[in-house]
């Protein structure tokens, strides 16, 4: 499986070339609404899950293929939590001498508390971390994290990367109706964000299938609600052209498929919109021969089907 992905569409990147430095789900968290599934392997340990040569190797090649003007950034984001390879300072040095488009970083934050974490994403022009809880018991009860990664370390990890970092640092807030959504909830979240300081708050909801099949996304009223109380640097984000998902390069439809969807699982509709922009005539064909692979199904969430990687387990699937 490819580590370099796309262009994908992103609500906050515009055409973004993906780049995943660990294996799926490796991680440390396992958060309720992931769009990848449960956690297989909840760890803190940093190692060169992926070796960054191999990665930049594969960057250059997909750049030279895509060029430059195909993509508006390069983001580091995972399969899992990206900032667990070790070789995370390289990996952004190494990228942005590859690409002349910004880098950014898209991370739980969970590890921010570690200085070495901190100094290997400096380099990166914007950095988006999560902060779905204002209080250590919803934060644990969202994220499912590693005894290690507490609700403290984590606040502790955002105040010092905000002091240290003089980028873009835009914090993800992910909206869950009964879970985050009431006013107490978002007081409690908007004080912590006073304590942190970051350029932009993205408001989200799910609109992935989410690891637990209970998580519902918050109401439109209650997102209008966050962004009243969390302040004037909140955003809600609007949707992305399902269309622009990038499907071209050297490797067969199929297997450009299977490397976008074990990182971004695509709603049935999303899939058939973008093959209809590379294989008009060849549309149910080509579902066809991504069904028949076995690395691919359809999953059932949030009155929709998604197309994920097989080896997506979600709430109630054995491993």
């Amino acid at each position: 499986m490819a580590h370099v992905f796309g262009p994908v569409p992103s609500r906050r990147l515009g055409r973004s070339l993906g780049v995943d430095p660990v294996p799926l789900k490796t991680c440390t968290w396992s958060c309720v609404y992931c769009q990848l599934g449960r956690t297989t392997s909840l760890t803190v340990e940093r190692r060169e899950y992926v070796p960054v040569e191999a990665i930049l190797e594969e960057a250059r090649r997909v750049v030279a293929e895509k060029g430059r003007e195909s993509m508006d950034w390069v983001t580091i984001l995972g399969s899992g939590e990206p900032t667990l390879n070790s070789g995370m300072g390289r990996l952004v040095r190494g990228l942005k001498e590859i690409s002349s488009r910004p880098l950014a970083v898209i991370t739980n934050g969970s590890l921010l508390y570690l200085p070495e974490v901190r100094a290997d994403l400096l380099e990166a022009d914007a950095v988006l971390p999560s902060l779905d809880a204002g209080e250590a018991a919803l934060h644990k009860r969202i994220h499912r994290h590693h005894p290690e990664c507490t609700f403290e370390r984590h606040l502790e990890g955002l105040r010092a990367f905000r002091e240290e970092y003089a980028g873009r640092l835009w914090v993800e807030v992910m909206l869950m109706e009964g879970l985050n959504d009431s006013r107490e909830a978002l007081e409690s979240l908007a004080r912590r964000l006073e304590e942190i300081g970051p350029d932009q708050v993205h408001l989200l909801v799910p609109d992935r299938p989410p690891s637990e099949e209970w998580v519902r996304p918050a109401s439109r009223e209650k997102v209008e609600l966050a962004r009243e109380i969390l302040g004037g640097a909140a955003r809600v984000l609007s949707l992305y052209d399902p269309a622009n998902f990038d499907l071209s390069g050297g490797k067969s439809l199929v297997e450009a498929i299977l490397d976008v969807i074990q990182r971004h699982p695509m709603k049935e509709e999303e899939l058939r919109a973008a093959l209809e922009r590379y294989a008009p005539n060849r549309v149910q064909e080509t579902l066809s021969q991504l069904e028949r692979t076995g690395r691919a199904r359809l999953v059932a969430r949030l009155g929709g089907r998604f197309w994920v990687s097989a080896s997506t387990r979600f709430q109630g699937e054995k491993p």
